[in-house]
């Protein structure tokens, strides 16, 4: 059974970026470029007519357009052993708008079970067993780095299907983020 996500994509040029971020790590197991996405909300495991309302549901999400851009890393747990290497928001203020509205959309359709405090960010890799030097010099690496600004002009309902190679992600379905002007009918 598919799980179900709620994402943004990130554009190529800006995940070629991200990939040129990979230093040796040893128990790094790092993410395809393919698969970089900054997860809005997470569904998990969805079929049938629960996935349509999933659909219907996000029509309803309202947001304008924004440009974002990717800034330094960092690691979760913040303490203890970490598990994933992450690149942050520069300036996450329209990205966090549109996690509350995709969430308070879901919400009022009973569809989302997940709705912890939202920390945007893309995962580079999944660690197990990093030495925590390596990720101390690896974060430090990353700490001035900044992506090339994007525009977000849309964000997608993707379903991950496990298989050999790991999780494969498919986008579903696509909703455009509207200019309020726009949507007001100005």
């Amino acid at each position: 059974m598919p799980r179900l996500f709620v994402a943004l994509e990130i554009p190529p040029a800006v995940r070629q970026e991200l990939a040129r971020l990979r230093r040796g790590m040893p128990g790094a197991r790092w993410v395809p470029e393919e698969q970089f996405h900054l997860t809005l909300a997470f569904l998990g495991e969805v079929e049938g007519p629960a996935s349509s309302a999933v659909q219907e549901g996000l029509h309803g999400v309202r947001g304008d357009p924004f440009l974002m851009e990717l800034a330094a890393a960092g690691r979760f747990p913040h303490r203890g052993q970490a598990k994933v290497l992450w690149a942050g928001i520069r300036q996450d203020t329209e990205v966090l708008a549109l996690i509350k509205e995709v969430q308070r959309c879901l919400k009022r359709r009973g569809l989302l079970r997940e709705s912890r405090r939202p920390s945007p960010h893309v995962t580079l890799a999944r660690l197990r067993g990093v030495p925590p030097q390596a990720l101390d010099d690896c974060l430090e690496a990353l700490a001035s780095w900044v992506s090339e600004p994007f525009p977000v002009t849309e964000f997608h309902l993707y379903s991950s299907h496990l298989g050999r190679e790991g999780a494969q992600h498919r986008i579903e379905a696509s909703y455009p983020l509207i200019p309020a002007r726009l949507r007001e009918g100005r």
